[in-house]
């Protein structure tokens, strides 16, 4: 590790105080020593993946990484505060701060020894010398391992091994534990119960610090329990999967991880803890704690369908949330989860019914069943066909919703209810509303259902039998009977609503679903109005207020791709390089209506990014409204022109809320940019070329 980290790449004294600052510093640190071939790309990727989770851990530890194209070898550096950083931890701000820099095609070995680094973080004493050291290059010596801390010599091991020696022993016990008779019987004095046995997986979406802290928090806490437990780290160098006698002898499991967990299937019939990986690193003992009392229970996770293929299905909802997430943050992942695999039924089936329109004129509604007619030689035939297709795909809407909800709620369990739900909401009438609410019920019922304790005889049959028959009748009773009615009256009801829409009502609705879709460029709220607009046009005969919002929403969702590339385009100089080839795919992406290509632009600046888009957005909206622009499609950005009532009009509403949005990010990057210089800025040198080049220049105060 002799190579990764030294004296130049340590600060004691960083005067940072905001984490991208920090980052900065440290990342300027790197580049002067050759580390870092373009420092704005690669302070980007950091930026973006803090953004998929915080990096602040308990104990004031703050731990920045990426992978980037932009690292020419594997780079440590580490800086000292003492106001505190706020990396995002639960307890409050960090003041030791590893800022972790892997090329995009790191070896193993490197990640290795970076991951060993990652679990040294969880020892006290490591942390207490860094806090205590004065000089850098003793600091450095502590990080490479050189000169362990007072007491930290097995745990230094240990981390060289990469946690290989503290994992071997609970293996090798929990094998010979596998080939003793489980009868329950009480043993003889001779030979004592046997320990409780865990096996865990740790994983997070770069897999490189978080993923072995976890490890070594779970490994310290099990010893700490007298419980044995074995780990397998899905991390950045591969992994080395668990022995099945291992799995199979285990008691319990624990699944931390923030990306879809590898071969999840190896665990199913087990009392499971499915949770996030910063939790494992946080409060290793609660865990443990919880998979004791679910095994003590008799809970077990249902098991896998036979013939898998032995990958879990990769859903946006894995779990039903963290321990401690609030019930709205929950709630959210769930929808988020139904939507996702609506959005393809809807692409699909909305563009082959425009074609079908583009074809054969707007009377194709009308034309008789292909099956009983069709002429091969004839347009209007080929338009019919298109135009019955996109229906039977847009039937599968509210079916699809409500199924992956419950779904995202209780798994594969809550397809069968999910789906039985969704089709008599459309039974009904009650449309997306009666979707949603048939998918939370679903769900609800099925965690039910698994809540119950059964003889251990009758839980094959659970998944396969006994919980699609009880949840699909207890959901079919309350749609049919209780709720069904009542919502598709709501439905009703806002539909009459949206059709009674006219002059500055719907303009500021317009203005209002243009704030929504380019809020989060791809996320919850741009997903809640892209769904509010298709509800509408996902029927046989839309009404014109609905595709008035359908075309409001599709036009300001392609404005913030379309501004990132323009704005590329006039003011490059404000861009690094990995920013100006995103702004060339940019205007693809925003043309074709995909509102996430100007995602990396919002992670490397967000508030310049974000509110611009949202007021281009806003312009957009409520132009198109004001234009009284329709559209049929609910996808297809510039390709489906033709198809849009008042086309011309409909792009320069586009283009007014393209050009807003560049020139606010010009605007506010070009200020950004001056004070950052005026803060960076020497105040005592005269001569800023007697400066070394690269070197950090101090911050004034």
């Amino acid at each position: 590790m002799s190579d990764m980290t030294g004296a130049d790449l340590v600060d004691l004294d960083l005067s940072a105080d905001t984490k991208e600052a920090a980052a900065r510093a440290l990342a300027e640190r790197m580049a002067a020593r050759g580390r870092v071939t373009d420092l704005e790309g690669f302070l980007a990727d950091v930026a973006a993946r803090e953004a998929q989770l915080p990096t602040g851990l308990d104990g004031g530890i703050g731990i920045p990484h990426c992978r980037s194209e932009h690292v020419t070898a594997p780079t440590l550096a580490f800086g000292r505060s003492a106001r505190g950083i706020d990396f995002g931890a639960a307890d409050g701000p960090a003041d030791l701060v590893f800022l972790i820099a892997a090329p995009a095609g790191a070896d193993d070995a490197h990640l290795t020894i970076l991951s060993s680094l990652a679990r040294q973080l969880m020892n006290a004493e490591f942390t207490d010398a860094l806090r205590a050291v004065a000089d850098p290059a003793r600091a450095a010596a502590l990080i490479r391992g050189e000169e362990p801390a007072a007491g930290d010599e097995d745990s230094a091991e240990r981390a060289s091994a990469d946690g290989e020696d503290s994992v071997a022993a609970p293996a090798a016990a929990s094998a010979v534990a596998a080939t003793a008779p489980a009868t329950g019987e009480p043993q003889p004095s001779a030979a004592p119960e046997p320990p409780f046995r865990i096996v865990a997986v740790t994983s997070c979406p770069t897999g490189i610090a978080h993923t072995y802290m976890a490890a070594e928090s779970l490994e310290n806490a099990a010893r700490e329990a007298g419980v044995e437990i074995v780990v397998e780290t899905q991390g950045s160098a591969g992994f080395e999967r668990l022995e099945p006698e291992v799995i199979a002898a285990a008691d319990g499991v624990i699944l931390a991880h923030d990306v879809p967990v590898r071969e999840k299937d190896r665990f199913a019939g087990k009392p499971t803890v499915d949770t996030g990986v910063k939790v494992a690193v946080n409060r290793p003992g609660e865990l443990i704690g919880e998979v004791r009392a679910k095994a003590a229970r008799g809970e077990a996770t249902a098991g896998g369908a036979a013939g898998s293929a032995g990958t879990a299905a990769a859903t946006p909802v894995e779990r039903g949330g963290e321990p401690g997430e609030g019930y709205g943050a929950k709630l959210r992942k769930w929808l988020m989860s139904g939507v996702s695999y609506m959005v393809p039924f809807v692409a699909a089936g909305g563009l082959l019914i425009a074609l079908g329109f583009a074809i054969g004129g707007y009377e194709i509604d009308k034309a008789p069943s292909v099956t009983d007619h069709f002429a091969w030689a004839q347009a209007d035939s080929w338009a019919a066909l298109f135009f019955q297709i996109g229906g039977v795909a847009f039937a599968f809407l509210v079916p699809v919703l409500a199924g992956y909800i419950a779904y995202g709620m209780a798994d594969r369990p809550g397809l069968v209810p999910g789906f039985v739900g969704g089709s008599i909401a459309l039974t009904v009438n009650a449309g997306f509303l009666g979707g949603l609410a048939a998918g939370l019920i679903s769900g609800a019922v099925v965690l039910a259902v698994q809540r119950v304790r059964i003889p251990k005889a009758l839980r094959g049959i659970m998944p396969v039998v006994v919980i699609p028959l009880i949840s699909a009748a207890v959901v079919g009773f309350l749609m049919f009977v209780v709720i069904g009615k009542p919502i598709a009256s709501a439905q009703e009801a806002m539909t009459d609503w949206l059709d009674g829409l006219s002059g500055a009502n719907a303009v500021l609705l317009g203005a209002l679903l243009g704030l929504m879709m380019c809020f989060d460029l791809g996320g919850p709220v741009n997903k809640v109005a892209y769904t509010f607009a298709t509800a509408g046009i996902a029927v046989s005969d839309p009404s014109d207020s609905a595709m008035k919002i359908m075309a409001a929403v599709m036009a300001a969702g392609m404005v913030p791709p379309l501004a990132m590339a323009l704005a590329t385009t006039v003011r490059a100089r404000l861009f690094n390089a990995a920013e100006r080839e995103n702004g060339k795919a940019a205007w693809v992406l925003g043309a074709s209506f995909i509102s996430e290509g100007a995602i990396p632009f919002a992670a490397a600046d967000p508030l310049a990014v974000i509110p611009s888009s949202m007021v281009g957005g806003a312009v957009t909206g409520a132009l198109s409204m004001a234009f009284d622009a329709t559209l049929r499609a609910p996808h297809g950005g510039i390709f489906v022109v033709p198809l849009i009532g008042n086309p011309l009009l409909y792009l320069v509403a586009v283009a007014a809320g393209v050009c807003v949005t560049t020139a606010l990010v010009i605007v506010l990057k070009g200020l950004r940019k001056q004070a950052r210089d005026s803060v960076t800025r020497d105040p005592g040198d005269a001569d800023p070329s007697t400066r070394t080049p690269g070197a950090k220049q101090p911050v004034s105060a």
